[in-house]
């Protein structure tokens, strides 16, 4: 029997009866903390077995009394889209002494509570560590005292923890993203964008302050997803005189006509000599040195509030449900561990080990290694360094190399927000390698007409935070006009062609692949890169413009719901895009905290939908208020949303009405999310880099030669890497007829949507995390990791 089969039914016969499990938050909060204590609930009660909570972290564990309180299912209801923590949280002092733990043991003891779920940064997990540790010896000096009985020694010998990372900072190494990040930079990102328009219509500069005391990863994020000119973190200090070297960028910007600039500056950024770096010491040198009017925003709290991005739900709902399976598969000898992700994979590491990497980043730091602190930060956050020095610092052209290549971009199919970025990208680091870079207007339509024209450093500036296809994008495909494309591909000189789009790009290439029997001329390095809401293109996980369309479904989903407060029992029947691929309606529903989401990968018929019908009308006569359901929009030819929604309001008379909402293009429209941004940027660099690799290796007698299946590629992100993959190789992965690839990874997430809104199925574990170690340069270190 293969070992996913085995682990499959293990999960079938494995229950929570007669465990008793607890979850607290502790520390600072962080968006997506709720979602992360639903899904331990639901997924604790799914087994079988209690569980609690502990309100106001540590300090009421200590505390004991009303603050640990049996949860049930509806106790967690409608707090998915809540920021920060329903349960509360605190730094709690009595916890780090002898006598506080021996209160919290006993407290856990009367309730027969041997495992925790532990939602926090590194203090608090250290904590729980110490805590497991001492857990023994506090039971025995407990039964000295006659508090307990020797019987419970026995019982309860053993406290297992897990531990989650919620932390806006994601300076915990171990997880490619803690929970809150992705939501603390969409705050950053909103707030960039909006000064970004009034610094442009007085030709200011502003010096932005975001969180990172000790961790520079949201303002180098905020950075490369803004496009600002200069950034300051706590890991990589400025060279001295970097204030003259800051000037002359700013200066420089300006003299090409750019009427703003924006610095950004983490609170705990430092120079070369340990002093502070302030956003007032900023600005104060920018006035003093260049006379710009300039302004200091100091984003604060803000960064800890708002609604959960839809990312962080996803994430702390993954994360909560897989602290469930690892508590429930943990012996005495059991390290205590953290879950996390990966690239795109669940993994558990030891907790200590963990906290160990990360305290050693903070000694490098402390003892000035600084190049070796951006290494132990993990391999994502030396890229993204990277990345955005090579975008942002543009080279003298006395230093550029010179490769006489010509590289054309374009954008193919529908837009997708996050193909400016990587436009951008691709032409700055093309630039910077040497190459001339070319923009194709309107896809391959735009190609055989000629649309074709050289595109310069300062063409792309700005262009981050634009949503749409500048460059306009087309769903024509080239295989009509080859002919002529081949023309303007000699006429230009072009050498390489790098393509941004979604199915119908993935087409293209194949197309002119297949040309290359007539034409030589595409007989060059070509390079695909996944861009589609649908997220629907075959030898990728995500694409770009995906993560910016499921925000704004959430976001319409967290609203509509919202206007039935108050109201009598109602259900919302929600239209999403995708064409043939449930991905957004899947992934939404997950986020949004939906009841049923209809998908064509997963055939229904009648008796689902009256099954769905009774489940909701059960749910909604004891304490469900609203209920969501999505439908793909090509899910079923017969079983429309019209007839969805008739069929609703039919069966459910009596205890629910219903709306229905079919969110139509605003899907594809809107400013890219952080991820989008950065993702795009990312991926793109990487591929113009594959580019001049390919141009060197395939440059021949004066002249580029590539005619193999490894010189036309789609570069996407597969579970913890970003791979090349020929695109000749992908024709077995796909089907053409609904344009969606025949495997899709998502689907494992359909059986823990269910369970979370309260249905009875089976839920594949063959892909959840087992335990690993932590070694230097694992952390975050695919170049993947799934946001930045």
């Amino acid at each position: 029997m293969a070992q996913s089969d085995t682990k499959k039914i293990f999960f079938e016969n494995l229950s929570g009866a007669g465990k008793a499990i607890a979850v607290l938050t502790s520390g600072g909060d962080a968006q997506g903390m709720n979602a992360a204590v639903r899904a331990v609930v639901r997924m604790g009660l799914y087994v079988g077995a209690k569980v609690y909570f502990i309100r106001e972290g540590y300090q009421g564990m200590v505390d004991g009394g009303e603050n640990i309180t049996e949860a049930k299912w509806e106790s967690v209801s409608s707090m998915l889209q809540v920021g920060g923590t329903v349960i509360g949280s605190a730094r709690c002092k009595d916890f780090r002494t002898h006598e506080g733990r021996l209160k919290a043991a006993l407290n856990l003891v009367k309730l027969g509570i041997t495992n925790l779920c532990v939602i926090g940064g590194d203090g608090s997990l250290t904590g729980a560590n110490l805590f497991r540790e001492e857990w023994s010896g506090l039971l025995a000096e407990l039964v000295e005292q006659g508090s307990i009985e020797q019987q419970s020694v026995q019982t309860y010998s053993a406290l297992h923890i897990v531990g989650m990372v919620g932390s806006i900072d994601n300076d915990f190494c171990g997880t490619d993203m803690t929970i809150g990040t992705d939501s603390a930079l969409h705050r950053i990102i909103e707030v960039v964008d909006a000064i970004m328009t009034t610094a442009q219509s007085h030709q200011r500069t502003f010096v932005l302050e975001v969180m990172g005391r000790h961790c520079g990863y949201l303002a180098l994020v905020s950075a490369l997803a803004c496009g600002a000119d200069w950034v300051l973190i706590p890991e990589m200090p400025p060279e001295d005189g970097w204030e003259e070297k800051m000037c002359q960028k700013l200066s420089a910007t300006r003299s090409r006509g750019t009427r703003l600039n924006i610095i950004i500056v983490a609170e705990g950024a430092l120079d070369r000599h340990g002093k502070p770096i302030t956003s007032s010491i900023v600005k104060d040198l920018v006035v003093k040195c260049l006379g710009f009017d300039t302004r200091v925003t100091i984003l604060g709290h803000v960064q800890r509030g708002g609604t959960p991005s839809a990312f962080d739900r996803i994430l702390a709902s993954r994360m909560g449900v897989e602290a469930v399976l690892a508590l429930l598969e943990t012996t005495a000898n059991t390290p205590a561990c953290v879950v996390s992700l990966c690239g795109n994979q669940s993994v558990r590491l030891p907790l200590m080990e963990c906290v160990q990497m990360t305290q050693e980043v903070q000694k490098a730091m402390d003892e000035k290694k600084f190049e070796e602190a951006v290494k132990l930060r993990g391999r994502s956050f030396e890229n993204n360094l990277k990345t955005y020095k090579l975008l942002a610092h543009r080279k003298p052209e006395s230093e550029l190399p010179t490769s006489n290549f010509n590289v054309a971009v374009l954008n193919v199919g529908a837009p997708a927000a996050g193909m400016n970025a990587a436009v951008r990208s691709a032409v700055r680091v093309g630039i910077s390698e040497g190459h001339k870079m070319f923009a194709v207007n309107d896809g391959f339509e735009g190609f055989y007409k000629g649309q074709i024209k050289e595109i310069k450093w300062s063409d792309v500036g700005g262009w981050t935070g634009q949503g749409g296809s500048l460059l306009g994008t087309k769903r024509t495909l080239p295989a009509k006009h080859v002919g002529k494309i081949a023309e303007q591909m000699r006429t230009h000189n072009i050498n390489a062609l790098l393509v941004i789009g979604g199915f119908e790009a993935l087409e293209s290439l194949l197309q002119l692949y297949e040309a290359r029997a007539t034409y030589e001329d595409f007989c060059i390095p070509m390079c695909m890169l996944p861009a589609t809401i649908s997220n629907n293109v075959p030898g990728t996980d995500l694409s770009i413009g995906a993560d910016t369309a499921l925000n704004a479904i959430v976001e319409t989903c967290d609203r509509i719901k919202q206007s039935a407060s108050g109201t009598k029992r109602r259900v919302f029947i929600i239209e999403t895009m995708g064409g043939y691929c449930g991905y957004l309606a899947t992934v939404a529903g997950l986020a949004a905290g939906a009841d049923a989401a209809y998908i064509y990968e997963e055939p229904f018929d009648i008796r689902d939908l009256q099954a769905n019908v009774e489940h909701l009308t059960e749910k909604m006569k004891t304490s469900i208020q609203r209920g969501l359901v999505l439908r793909n929009e090509n899910s079923n030819d017969n079983y429309t949303t019209d007839f969805i929604y008739q069929l609703y309001s039919e069966e459910g008379k009596g205890v629910f009405d219903c709306r229905k909402n079919v969110l139509g293009h605003m899907q594809q429209g809107g400013a890219p999310s952080p991820f989008d941004r950065n993702f795009g940027t990312k991926i793109s660099a990487k591929a113009m880099h594959w580019v001049t690799k390919k141009l060197v290796e395939t440059f021949r007698q004066g002249r580029v030669f590539a005619n193999t299946e490894d010189s036309c590629c789609l570069l996407g992100m597969r579970r913890r890497a970003l791979i090349f993959q020929p695109v000749v190789q992908l024709k077995g992965e796909t089907d053409f007829v609904h344009r969606i690839p025949k495997e899709q990874w998502w689907l494992k997430l359909r059986p823990l949507m269910k369970i979370l809104a309260k249905y009875k199925t089976s839920y594949d574990v063959s892909d959840s995390g087992q335990l690993e170690h932590v070694v230097h340069n694992q952390p975050k270190d695919s170049d993947a990791s799934v946001a930045m």
